[in-house]
């Protein structure tokens, strides 16, 4: 059985309880969701809802022509290596005094994210990137100590 990391992008009617019926339908067929992302299009009647999660490629099939037939459900389009771009947005909280905020700032500056805020002992820190961009970012972070974080998960368009 061949288990791999999935993409899924559905763009939906902008209507009360299509959300819950897209979860419950994927929960329902066995995935877990590892990241869940749903906003508004341009057109103020459709959304895109972008979906991660971990699956044989075999139930995902499977999963995603459920999908097409729900209600409410536009188009669905599964990404396969390469056939998007993905990104993802976070906000970290990290403690920053005068000795580490230099250092942080270099790496801040390294990854080119951007300082939101800067308090006496913490710096509130955006980035965006891949996942693995923002993994390692948060790996540099770590050591100076994180207070809070906040991170949108995966969003994909075709390319």
């Amino acid at each position: 059985m061949n288990t791999n990391r999935h993409t899924i992008s559905a763009l939906v009617e902008n209507k009360f309880g299509v959300l819950a019926r897209v979860a419950g339908m994927i929960s329902g067929r066995g995935f877990n969701i590892d990241s869940l992302n749903v906003a508004p299009t341009n057109d103020p009647l459709l959304s895109r809802i972008t979906i991660v999660l971990n699956g044989d490629d075999a139930a995902l099939d499977l999963c995603t022509k459920q999908l097409r037939k729900l209600i409410n459900v536009v188009e669905v389009s599964d990404f396969k290596e390469g056939q998007g771009v993905a990104r993802e947005l976070l906000l970290v909280k990290v403690r920053a005094n005068s000795k580490t905020r230099p250092e942080i700032l270099q790496v801040t500056d390294i990854f080119r994210a951007k300082i939101v805020n800067m308090g006496q002992d913490a710096l509130i820190i955006e980035a965006i990137g891949d996942e693995d961009k923002v993994n390692a970012f948060l790996g540099l972070l770590e050591p100076f100590g994180i207070i809070e974080l906040a991170r949108t998960g995966r969003l994909a368009l075709k390319r």
